[in-house]
């Protein structure tokens, strides 16, 4: 495997022990490969707890879940076979509890919005879209709230119930609101980086081996409209 200069900044690690390594992603990154074949998130991991511990041979490093690539935020992998199959269980039984922020345009409403949807993934086109054909479609529920606004942009909070491909951007865009910089899914302008300005904030589950309450907040990245929102 070719690597390029990128290195891991240990900063960026917001949990470890034994059985998990839980990280800020970066958007731009990969979670895990893809056809481009770039370099992901998890190849600078195994070499990064590589050189830490020392090891000579190949780094075990489990993916329980994804982030798409533009997006940042919270991201677990799983250090064992052990409690990477826990992890996978605790996802598909809902026992792990996401929230995101993202950034709108300017929200009017100051009550929560629930959204259900019917959502149908395009292979090809690596887009879904809602659907009124419910044996087609996967139901997909989220729930959001407006946090604050700027002129022209709201950040807004949300929390996952279900967890299909691409559901936050899908469902806020069939509602009215893309996520800024997502021209994919409605947004008119690009971000200059290619991000969008989605973060998976919060993270709160039970450690699958040690049994404890794990709870994790991480921050978005550093650029104007998400420092605007978040510090003044």
């Amino acid at each position: 495997m070719k690597m390029n200069n990128t290195k891991f900044e240990s900063e960026r690690i917001l949990f470890e022990d034994n059985h998990l390594i839980i990280v800020n992603k970066n958007p731009g990154e990969l979670s895990q490969g893809d056809k481009t074949g770039d370099d992901t998130l998890s190849d600078f991991l195994k070499l990064y707890l590589k050189k830490k511990y020392k090891k000579s041979g190949n780094v075990y490093l489990g993916i329980t879940h994804r982030l798409d690539r533009p997006t940042s935020g919270i991201i677990i992998y799983c250090k064992t076979s052990k409690s990477l199959t826990r992890m996978n269980n605790m996802f598909k039984e809902n026992k792990i509890k996401k929230t995101y922020w993202a950034v709108t345009k300017k929200v009017k409403s100051n009550k929560v919005i629930r959204l259900e949807n019917f959502l149908q993934k395009n292979e090809k086109l690596n887009k879904s879209f809602v659907t009124t054909n419910i044996r087609k479609g996967k139901k997909s529920i989220l729930n959001f709230k407006k946090i604050k606004s700027l002129d022209n942009y709201s950040l807004i909070e949300i929390t996952l119930e279900t967890g299909r491909h691409h559901q936050i951007r899908t469902q806020l865009s069939n509602f009215g609101y893309p996520i800024k910089g997502d021209l994919k899914y409605g947004f008119k302008r690009a971000n200059k980086d290619g991000s969008i300005h989605l973060h998976s904030r919060k993270i709160e589950f039970t450690h699958p081996v040690t049994k404890n309450k794990i709870s994790l907040i991480s921050n978005p990245p550093n650029d104007n409209i998400w420092n605007l929102l978040i510090n003044n």
